[in-house]
């Protein structure tokens, strides 16, 4: 690959903005997980207030990229917030889930573990860069995938094949996604522009 060769495809405008709607639109999902924590384990079914903050933190995952590319606000700040939004609301989302029973504490080390390494590719990155990689497609699909998963724990607790199809399917993705970022990682090494 040409070191001048873009690795996002194209140029993106990049700002230096810090309050934009996108990024408290990512904000917002990080703090999702509070509320839903203190309302404690569903019984039965989750009322409409759980509900509802589950469908907040789903839309907003789509909502602040579109905002910013829509407004024309992709900023430096928000390639940060996007995916420590995704990563922090999953992590509690599932810590939560491994707390009242619903998915195995191994699942979440392996989540914890691959988030923590992509992160540390994000930083090395940064620090050499002043600036930091956009997520690959294949993230933002895992993210979602897991979401499902969550969701159906969460309301068909009873459904064991359609829970074990989705976290095999979650790892899968995981793995799948891990090896996208590690190979844009070492193509930025080797000298590939980047948005």
């Amino acid at each position: 690959m040409e070191a001048s060769k873009n690795i996002d495809g194209k140029v993106v405008e990049v700002k230096k903005d810090l309050f934009t709607l996108s990024n408290l639109v990512s904000v917002s999902r990080m703090l999702v997980p509070i509320p839903l924590a203190l309302m404690g384990p569903p019984d039965g079914s989750p009322d409409l207030a759980f509900t509802l903050l589950v469908v907040w933190a789903i839309l907003s995952d789509f909502l602040d990229g579109m905002l910013a590319r829509w407004m024309n606000q992709v900023s430096e700040l928000g390639k940060v917030l996007d995916p420590i939004a995704d990563k922090v609301c999953a992590a509690l989302l599932f810590i939560f889930a491994v707390w009242i029973g619903r998915i195995p504490g191994w699942f979440l080390a392996v989540l914890i573990g691959r988030d923590i390494l992509i992160l540390l590719g994000s930083w090395v990155i940064l620090s050499q860069h002043r600036k930091v990689a956009m997520s690959v497609m294949s993230g933002k699909i895992t993210v979602n995938i897991l979401a499902v998963y969550w969701i159906v724990v969460m309301y068909f607790p009873n459904a064991a094949g359609w829970t074990l199809f989705l976290m095999g399917l979650s790892l899968l993705m995981m793995v799948y996604s891990t090896a996208e970022y590690v190979w844009r990682y070492l193509q930025i090494r080797k000298g590939a522009s980047f948005n």
